[in-house]
């Protein structure tokens, strides 16, 4: 069934169950954050097209959405927002840090030039957190090598990126979802255990998580996921597939995977729900 009619060119990227007063932390490219009460968004039929986000959030210029985290109190010094860049780095924040935010946004995590912020998670302070990146590596450490620093801080290096390869997925692993989901630019996937990635201290280069060729492409995401998800593809033309995550291949790490969508010439993943 149709889930939402999307304009020409636009498709979906993320799916977040709310509650009217939960906060809703939008993070841009540029690594500022807006928030508002999950009762400030319209509510509409299963098939609207909704609002788009400048009519309720003060975007800047150039700002486009990397991220949304969905928090229940911003008081909270118990829990953290965990950050990562398309350049590797990382950043680890107190929750109760982001209590006042004001409606044009505020900075977020300060980044270095030429870099973006690609993923927003929340975590307890217990996690294990796996970076992917465009190479095929991966690399899983404790959350807590990295000590909570300020909002505007900059943050550390996550995972040592070579050549011009990015970060492109981050999995904060949670009983409930302790596989990795990988896939590729040409539409190849797979999981894993996460157990196949041995612990590691963050800053280095990781482990094979995927066999990268000519044939299956770069890795264009990593994401934790459990045999119970779904998991929606979206193309750069607009074409979308379904599927169950039970339906993906189980493999090891040192594979390139098998075909989740079958794409045509010129065609490649532009986002990934799970």
């Amino acid at each position: 069934m149709s889930g939402i009619k999307t304009n020409e060119n636009d498709d979906v990227a993320f799916i977040v169950p709310t509650m009217t007063h939960d906060y809703l932390l939008f993070f841009t490219n540029k690594g500022r954050v807006y928030s508002i009460k999950g009762y400030q968004i319209p509510e509409a039929s299963r098939i609207a097209k909704g609002l788009p986000l400048v009519n309720i959030l003060q975007f800047q210029e150039d700002e486009t959405l990397a991220a949304i985290t969905r928090i229940k109190s911003l008081d909270d010094d118990n829990s953290y927002l965990f950050f990562a860049t398309k350049n590797g780095t990382v950043k680890r924040t107190v929750v109760s840090q982001f209590k006042n935010i004001r409606t044009s946004g505020i900075i977020a995590i300060n980044l270095a030039e030429n870099d973006e912020l690609l993923q927003v998670e929340l975590t307890d302070g217990t996690r294990e957190i796996v970076l992917g990146a465009s190479n095929g590596k991966a690399i899983r450490f404790n959350e807590n090598d990295i000590r909570p620093i300020g909002r505007s801080a900059a943050g550390v290096r996550g995972m040592e990126l070579p050549n011009n390869d990015k970060l492109v997925g981050m999995a904060v692993i949670k009983p409930e979802q302790n596989q990795i989901l990988v896939i590729t630019e040409k539409g190849y996937g797979k999981r894993s255990d996460v157990e196949e990635y041995r612990l590691q201290t963050r800053g280095g280069m990781g482990v094979k998580t995927l066999n990268v060729t000519d044939k299956n492409g770069k890795l264009v995401t990593l994401r934790s996921v459990s045999e119970n998800n779904d998991l929606i593809i979206t193309t750069d033309k607009g074409v979308i597939i379904r599927m169950h995550v039970s339906d993906i291949s189980q493999t090891g790490r040192n594979t390139q995977g098998v075909i989740l969508i079958k794409l045509k010439d010129e065609q490649s993943i532009s986002s990934i729900a799970i």
